[in-house]
């Protein structure tokens, strides 16, 4: 087994508790169902979330998912001036025999054009 490395994003309408948590659940379930993955193979995962994004911490969508003893870590993004607003993104590191051209990095809504080089 090697350890890679697995990117996603996510555009949700606004900073509320609610879309941050279901945003959160629904691009953590899309990466590990892309990947063959299950909550074994993941060894960490780093959430961040651009500075407009206050109401809740992503971490907390993916314990209510069953993630609670994965390394979990939330961070603000940077402000650049014009990047997309209201963005979650993950990184997960994951055990997988999979080799890392075969891993599916996953852009989910809005964020689908951060990564227009991605088959979706």
């Amino acid at each position: 087994m090697a350890v890679r490395a697995v990117r996603g994003a996510i555009q949700v309408d606004a900073d509320t508790r609610d879309d941050i948590l279901e945003g959160t659940a629904e691009l953590v379930k899309a990466v590990l169902d892309r990947n063959g993955l299950g909550s074994d193979d993941i060894i960490s995962i780093v959430f961040t979330a651009t500075p407009d994004l206050t109401a809740e911490f992503p971490a907390y969508a993916a314990r209510l998912l069953g993630l609670t003893d994965v390394p979990l870590m939330c961070a603000s993004e940077i402000a650049v001036p014009g990047a997309m607003p209201r963005t979650l993104r993950l990184l997960a590191h994951v055990e997988t025999a999979r080799p890392r051209a075969d891993l599916r990095h996953v852009y989910l809504r809005g964020a689908a054009a951060l990564r227009t080089d991605l088959p979706q």
